[in-house]
């Protein structure tokens, strides 16, 4: 383990899983500013909206018949407008391998009181796919933000499926190749791989999907947040550049820059390819600490932006959670202390550990330093124990 401290920091520290580092050369001076202070239902807010979703759908191939929306509450209420709007047509089957999966269980088995089959993981595994029933709805997480496991792929959703199928894409849409045929409603927040700021989040139906919300009324009272029906159809207006409630024009000024430098740098393409290359870097460094491992074993369901990891030193594992939890945040400090990396705990729900963002905006030559810092804080946090 190193005495001293590395000779090289990370450029930028910033390793957060949310809100994320944000993208390379990143200026508040590139913003347009012809928003700010005007009306988001001004013919310019309406405008740069609509921009928003029409940049999205180009970047991410959205089918053109699927909507996009822009609506409050980042990815929390976009996947909450389509549970209470959508669920309870039909039994359906909620998969949970770690924590906002857990929370979404929680809504429709406790606020909701949905007849579902749980489907669930510890942290570092998946749940059963196989046993997905098609004629149910589906509501899962495709990468566990906070378990560092995301779903190999969508062929386990059956193409003649008569549910919906609900995807909270948050830490994987930009990073991860989703499969648009299979889902029917796709939520994610700017904040992650984008790098954008909070509480907005985005909403993408598919026909199967507006179908449900033009035949189908739930049995309690919907918030006004949540209502995207209006006299029986689909409020078409909310998917076309207006919203529910006020956004701040300022983040969809962030977003609309994050996309421009999205679709400079080589599309969709180049932003899978950014996390790939961050997510390698970052292995070769644990595969050469003994002291570190994944939390999730199968590379196969390893996630490429939010990778999780746990401390497999014998002098550390034989402490209790809060002890373990303890050295984490001795770790953290330190290496706060010195400005080589930010926000790197593990969370709180999820065991004792680590979680390093590596989605796009994250510079891999920051990553390849940052290996060496995690052994010195490592050492450093150690030390204080003897």
């Amino acid at each position: 383990m190193p005495e001293t401290t590395p000779a090289v920091r990370p450029a930028r520290p910033h390793f957060s899983s949310g809100p994320c580092a944000k993208r390379p050369g990143w200026s508040p001076q590139n913003f347009s500013t012809d928003t700010l202070g005007r009306s988001h239902r001004s013919k310019v807010g309406k405008a740069r909206l609509k921009e928003a979703i029409d940049r999205t759908r180009a970047l991410l191939g959205v089918p053109d018949d699927y909507r996009i929306g822009i609506v409050p509450a980042s990815d929390t209420g976009a996947v909450e407008m389509a549970m209470w709007s959508m669920l309870g047509a039909r039994p359906v089957d909620m998969l949970a391998w770690e924590s906002f999966g857990e929370g979404w269980i929680t809504d429709a088995v406790k606020q909701l009181k949905l007849d579902a089959t749980i489907l669930k993981a510890p942290y570092g595994e998946i749940a059963d796919l196989s046993a997905v029933d098609p004629s149910h709805d589906i509501v899962f997480t495709w990468n566990g933000t906070t378990s560092g496991v995301r779903a190999p792929n969508a062929d386990w959703i059956s193409a003649d499926r008569e549910g919906i199928v609900i995807c909270d894409a948050t830490s994987a849409i930009f990073a991860q190749a989703l499969d648009w045929p299979k889902l029917d409603v796709v939520t994610y927040s700017w904040q992650k791989v984008l790098g954008g700021e909070g509480a907005h989040g985005v909403l993408i139906l598919s026909p199967r999907a507006v179908e449900r919300l033009e035949s189908y009324t739930p049995a309690w009272p919907m918030p006004k947040l949540f209502r995207m029906v209006k006299g029986g159809k689909l409020n078409e207006s909310i998917f076309e550049g207006a919203t529910i409630n006020t956004p701040s024009m300022l983040c969809v000024e962030d977003y609309i820059d994050a996309l421009t430098w999205a679709e400079n740098l080589g599309g969709l393409e180049a932003l899978h390819a950014r996390a790939d290359a961050n997510a390698a870097a970052l292995h070769d460094w644990a595969e050469s600490a003994p002291w570190i491992d994944y939390l999730c074993a199968n590379p196969g369901i390893r996630s490429n932006t939010s990778v999780c990891l746990k401390i497999v030193d014998p002098d550390i594992t034989k402490l209790d959670d809060a002890g373990q939890r303890a050295f984490v945040k001795s770790m953290e400090k330190h290496l706060e202390e010195k400005g080589a990396a930010y926000d790197i705990g593990g969370y709180r729900d999820a065991p004792p550990g680590l979680r390093i963002w590596c989605g796009a905006t994250v510079e891999t030559a920051d990553v390849k330093a940052l290996g060496p810092w995690l052994d010195w804080a490592f050492a450093e946090a150690k030390s204080s124990l003897s």
